[in-house]
């Protein structure tokens, strides 16, 4: 199928988002939840699938096994295409999910394919292939994690990809190592050796703050890599919140005993009178 040449533009600072103009017939396919706001003129519809197959090429097979391609990655069986149906030229934009930057990856200029985090991609042009890739070593797929499961962008056009905090890109020489928190990386052109690297000490592991493993990409390649994972970022708000019920007091030193506690303790003495 051909792929849709869209213009673009990325906007924002900390929470990006892409806008998307399309000329009459273009279309682009996002994730779910992922829309910020569109033209009047552009049409919805959501396929089975990763909508590269949005125009009934590759019949129900076709269909089928794009769709259980996204959701070995975890994402949902639909994607949403977003389809001019005007006569002039339309906008539409994706937002991104949680503070970071997005970057914008083309296809072909990469070799047609791109490997990157399962939950990294946010939108593309028509025609780009959402698939599985998989690790052939048994190591990575056991103590991978976050860097285990990850997804095949192929395809000769746009695709726009999401990373947490900060952006690093790094041009790997052939032979060339390097050593990264599983988390950290978003994505990696496939010519790039990835395994999956044991810390070696027992006691780093433990009281370092760090995870058992690590993701050992090697060269020849680009690897994108993020400053502030998903994961990292969720479990400092979980340890950040409230652990039991109730609301919190913000901004009081004594938080929840504020209110819950020493309130309480005064309305309780009054009925002892």
């Amino acid at each position: 199928m051909a792929m849709d040449v869209v213009d673009y533009e990325i906007k924002g600072a900390e929470m990006q988002f892409v806008e998307v103009e399309l000329d009459p017939g273009e279309a682009a396919v996002g994730e779910a939840g992922s829309m910020m706001f569109m033209d009047a003129g552009i049409g919805m519809d959501t396929v089975f699938g990763d909508g590269s197959n949005s125009s009934g090429g590759g019949g129900l097979f076709g269909k089928l096994l794009g769709a259980g391609k996204r959701l070995v990655v975890g994402e949902s069986l639909f994607t949403t295409v977003y389809t001019n149906q005007s006569s002039a030229k339309l906008k539409v934009a994706f937002a991104a999910p949680y503070p970071g930057k997005i970057m914008a990856m083309d296809l072909r200029q990469l070799g047609g394919t791109l490997i990157c985090q399962k939950d990294a991609f946010l939108c593309a042009a028509r025609g780009v292939s959402l698939g599985i890739f998989f690790q052939q070593k048994l190591s990575v797929g056991f103590f991978g994690g976050e860097g285990f499961i990850m997804q095949k962008l192929d395809g000769d056009g746009l695709a726009f990809v999401h990373a947490g905090g900060t952006v690093e890109k790094r041009e790997l020489r052939a032979g060339q190592t390097l050593l990264v928190d599983t988390g950290c990386l978003v994505a990696m052109t496939p010519s790039v050796n990835f395994e999956i690297q044991y810390v070696g000490k027992i006691k780093t592991a433990l009281f370092g703050g760090e995870g058992l493993f690590f993701a050992k990409v090697t060269g020849p390649g680009t690897v994108w890599l993020q400053s502030l994972p998903f994961s990292r970022l969720a479990s400092r708000v979980f340890a950040a919140a409230p652990q039991r019920g109730g609301s919190r007091e913000e901004g009081s030193v004594l938080g929840g005993l504020a209110v819950g506690g020493l309130l309480g303790g005064i309305l309780g003495g009054g009925d002892d009178d």
